[in-house]
C-alpha cells in the first residue's frame, strides 16, 4: 500500500472493524468497548491480514485521549459530588487504596515485579469507567436516584484521583523504579526527584490559576459570541478548538499533559451555560476518536498472551470484578446505607475503562510498568 494512504487506511479499517466487532459485542450483551479492543487486535501486527500503521496509531490515540478527557470534564459536576461527598469521598479513596494494594500484592509477591510496577497496576485496576456507568444508569433510569447519585459521585472522585496520578507519575517515576521524566519536555531528567516534583506542581498550579482567572471568563465569552452568530458549524468548531487548543497550549506553555489541559477545558465549559450544547455538538467526534483510542490500544495486544498467562489474567479479573466490588460493598454498608444501594455501587465498580488504559500506557512509557502489565490490564478488560 502506498505510504501516503496509511492514514486513510487506518481510519477506514479502524472504523469498519470497530463497528463490526462493537455491534457483535452489543449483540452478545457485552460493552462495545470489548468489541473495539478486539478490532484493534485484528488490525494489529499479531494477527494476519491488515496491519495498521504503528506510528500513526499512537497519535490518533492521543487525540482520543484529549477528547475523552474533555468529555470527562464536561460531565464533571461539583454539585453532584457535594451532595454525596460524605460517602463518595472517603468511600472512593478507601476503595482505590484496597484495589491498589491487591494489585501491588499480586504484582510484587506473585509476579516478582517492582513496588512501582505493582502500584501502577493496582491504580489502573482501581478505577472504573464513568462513561460506561452513566450509560448503564441512564438505561435503567437510575441516574436521578440516591444510589445513582452516590455511584456517579464515587466515580467522579476516582476520576480526580486518576488525573492527579497522571500529573504526578512522570516526576515520581524515578522513585517507582522507572525513568523520571520532565513533563515540559518529555525528556529524562537527572536532577533531584523532589525538585522535579516541585517544578511540576508549580507549573500545574500556575496553569490552574490562569485557567480559573482567565479561562473561566474568556472561554464562555468566546462561546457566547459564536453562539450568537447562529452558526451551528462554527459553534461545534469553536468547542473543538477550545478542547484541542487548551490541551496543546497547556503542554506547550506550562508543561502539563494533554490530558490535564483537556480535562480543565471541559471542566470550565461544564460550569457555563453552554455545557449542554458543547456536549451534544462534540459527542459524535468524541465518540469517534474514543473508538480509535480503544482500537489503537487493542493493536498492542498479542492474542497468545491470554492463553500463555491465563492464571494471571484470571487473578486480574478477580480483582476487577470481586475485589473492588466486595470492598465497596463493605464500605457502603459501614456508612449505614441499605443492601440495595451497596449492591448497586459494588456492581458499578466491577469494570475498568479509559483511565485504566491511559495510566497503563503512561506506566509503560516511563519504564515503570512492564508491557506484560499493560497486557494483563487489557486482557482483564
Amino acid at each position: 500500500m502506498p505510504h501516503h494512504t496509511s492514514l486513510i487506511a487506518i481510519l477506514c479499517m479502524g472504523f469498519v472493524l470497530a463497528f463490526l466487532f462493537g455491534a457483535l459485542a452489543q449483540r452478545l450483551k457485552l460493552s462495545p468497548l470489548v468489541g473495539y479492543l478486539v478490532a484493534g487486535i485484528v488490525a494489529g501486527p499479531y494477527t494476519p491480514g491488515f496491519v495498521g500503521d504503528q506510528a500513526l496509531a499512537p497519535q490518533l490515540a492521543e487525540i482520543g485521549v484529549i477528547l475523552l478527557m474533555f468529555g470527562v470534564g464536561l460531565h464533571f459536576s461539583w454539585r453532584d459530588l457535594m451532595s454525596v461527598k460524605a460517602i463518595a469521598l472517603p468511600g472512593a479513596l478507601v476503595q482505590i487504596a484496597v484495589a491498589t494494594v491487591l494489585g501491588w500484592a499480586m504484582a510484587h509477591y506473585w509476579l516478582g515485579w517492582s513496588h512501582g510496577a505493582g502500584i501502577v497496576l493496582g491504580l489502573a485496576l482501581s478505577v472504573a469507567s464513568t462513561v460506561v456507568l452513566l450509560r448503564a444508569l441512564e438505561d435503567r433510569r437510575m441516574l436521578d436516584t440516591e444510589r445513582g447519585r452516590i455511584a456517579v459521585g464515587w466515580l467522579v472522585v476516582e476520576d480526580i484521583a486518576m488525573v492527579l496520578a497522571l500529573v504526578l507519575l512522570p516526576p515520581l517515576a524515578g522513585m517507582l523504579g522507572g525513568e523520571t521524566i520532565d513533563p515540559a519536555t518529555g525528556e529524562p531528567v537527572t536532577g533531584s526527584v523532589l525538585a522535579t516534583l516541585f517544578t511540576t506542581i508549580f507549573k500545574v498550579g500556575a496553569f490552574m490559576v490562569v485557567m480559573l482567572l482567565v479561562g473561566r471568563r474568556v472561554i464562555p465569552w468566546i462561546l457566547g459570541r459564536v453562539a450568537a452568530s447562529g452558526s451551528r458549524e462554527l459553534f461545534t468548531l469553536c468547542v473543538l478548538a477550545i478542547a484541542v487548543g487548551v490541551a496543546y497550549g497547556s503542554a506547550a506553555l506550562f508543561g502539563v499533559s494533554f490530558a490535564l489541559g483537556a480535562f480543565f477545558a471541559g471542566l470550565l465549559l461544564a460550569a457555563s451555560a453552554f455545557s449542554r450544547g458543547a456536549a451534544e455538538e462534540t459527542l459524535p467526534l468524541r465518540d469517534a476518536f474514543a473508538v480509535l483510542f480503544f482500537v489503537s490500544v487493542g493493536m498492542l495486544i498479542n492474542p497468545r498472551f491470554l492463553f500463555e498467562h491465563i492464571l494471571e489474567v484470571l487473578a486480574v479479573l478477580l480483582i476487577i470484578v470481586f475485589g473492588k466490588s466486595l470492598a465497596s460493598y463493605v464500605i457502603v454498608r459501614m456508612f449505614g446505607k441499605p443492601h440495595g444501594t451497596a449492591l448497586t455501587i459494588s456492581a458499578s465498580l466491577a469494570q475498568i475503562g479509559e483511565f485504566s488504559f491511559i495510566l497503563a500506557a503512561l506506566g509503560v512509557s516511563l519504564d515503570i510498568l512492564p508491557e506484560t502489565g499493560r497486557d494483563l490490564i487489557l486482557a482483564g478488560a
